[in-house]
């Protein structure tokens, strides 16, 4: 798979934040980078070109449900639930921007197989109560690979 240069230092970013505690403050850096970096993708998206915007929203999607599962493997179910909240917003503009000529098609629909597969993943090692939640947002972001998945075919 392909990913944009811009892509590359947020997939980074998640992959290498681990809990840092600030001495004597117990503040956690991870999660202050990870929002920094999740604020920074908003905001490329929202002032994309309509035509960049299925992709960007896309590498949204992607990198919020990576939080999500670091912040279930953590014990935050609640900030969990908030962040797969805003995937099924995010995923749902993703839908709403489809029909527009878009760019990078096909690496938007590679990211969101790879998403929902990740979803997919936390699933199976949810707790009980996270279930329904996962299995809601895991069904919109599926159907949202599924058109994605026809617009490539499409065009």
């Amino acid at each position: 798979m392909r990913f944009s240069h811009s892509f590359l230092p947020v997939c980074l970013l998640l992959s290498l934040s681990t809990p840092l505690h600030a001495a004597g403050g117990g503040i956690d850096k991870s999660v202050l980078l990870d929002q920094q970096a999740i604020q920074q993708l908003v905001l490329r998206a929202e002032q994309a070109s309509p035509r960049e915007q299925c992709f960007l929203y896309t590498e949204l999607v992607s990198a919020m449900t990576e939080m999500a599962g670091k912040q279930m493997l953590d014990g935050d179910a609640d900030d969990a639930s908030v962040t797969l909240k805003k995937v099924a917003e995010y995923a749902q503009l993703i839908h709403m921007n489809l029909a527009r000529d878009t760019k990078r098609l096909k690496n938007a629909e590679m990211l969101m197989h790879h998403t929902t597969y990740r979803l997919n993943e936390y699933l199976h090692s949810a707790s009980t109560e996270d279930k329904p939640t996962l299995k809601e947002t895991l069904k919109q972001l599926t159907q949202v690979q599924t058109e994605l998945l026809t617009q490539v075919f499409n065009h």
